[in-house]
């Protein structure tokens, strides 16, 4: 079995980092560590779970970021088959290793952190002959401590050592989702934010931007407005559109 969490070949994150788990998230507590080897700025299982446009991808990103870590982000809308994450064997055409070693090689650090967004949304092919190549299905033995300390590489076709990966995966829904994975994850359920927490965001993120106290009292009062007849509510995304269209009218030439 190769060590790939501390091999000496590998880098060693030495940092002192506090965590913000953002209160628009419904996180509401702060957690303090001092990171002082490698293999103890470990990320458990994770699954953020709550409906879209409510920051979740933007916030296993961050994660990252805080941690000093590298960071992998897998769209499974787009990662269906389990061969993009985990790697192919050697003999099929353009076999490779997947982004799982390769974030490893490439970092040389043994506990990079795996961001797989919409994992709900990943497909499950199946061969001719009936093998499925699922990427949920493809994640269990590398979620799991026991099995990852023994995970074995389709492409290298040896062992790996690989609890101290951390993985975070983000999903709008767990219905889709089998058993066998929710059962490896701490699920964070996060409600969807309200007007007040929205309209805040807003004015933080337009001061920051350098937009007008009245731009940002006309978004306030649009979505304070818009919940009374639109289907459905406003999210982020919703928000961060609303920004954008207002720095671009402040920005707009003005004909003389």
């Amino acid at each position: 079995v190769i060590g790939v969490s501390c091999g000496p070949w590998l880098k060693r994150r030495n940092s002192t980092s506090t965590i913000h788990l953002d209160g628009h998230l419904g996180l509401h507590r702060q957690s303090q560590r001092n990171y002082t080897t490698c293999a103890d700025a470990n990320v458990p299982p994770i699954l953020l779970d709550g409906p879209p446009g409510i920051g979740k991808s933007h916030w296993a990103r961050s994660l990252g970021t805080l941690l000093a870590l590298p960071v992998a982000v897998v769209e499974a809308t787009g990662e269906s088959a389990s061969f993009g994450v985990v790697g192919s064997q050697r003999g099929w055409s353009g076999a490779y290793p997947g982004r799982l070693i390769q974030t490893v090689l490439d970092s040389l650090v043994g506990n990079p952190l795996i961001v797989v967004d919409e994992i709900e949304k990943a497909g499950q092919p199946t061969s001719t002959s009936g093998i499925t190549f699922g990427l949920q299905q493809a994640l269990l033995p590398l979620i799991e401590p026991m099995s990852a300390r023994r995970w074995s590489c389709p492409y290298y076709q040896v062992r790996f050592d690989m609890p101290w990966v951390g993985w975070v995966l983000t999903s709008n829904s767990t219905r889709p989702l089998p058993r066998p994975l929710l059962s490896r994850l701490t699920v964070l359920r996060l409600p969807a934010l309200t007007i007040d927490q929205l309209a805040a965001f807003a004015m933080t993120a337009g001061r920051s931007r350098g937009l007008s106290d009245a731009s940002l009292s006309a978004i306030a009062e649009a979505l304070r407005s818009v919940t009374s007849v639109a289907e459905t509510r406003p999210s982020l995304r919703t928000v961060m559109r609303m920004l954008d269209r207002a720095a671009d009218l402040e920005n707009k030439p003005r004909l003389m």
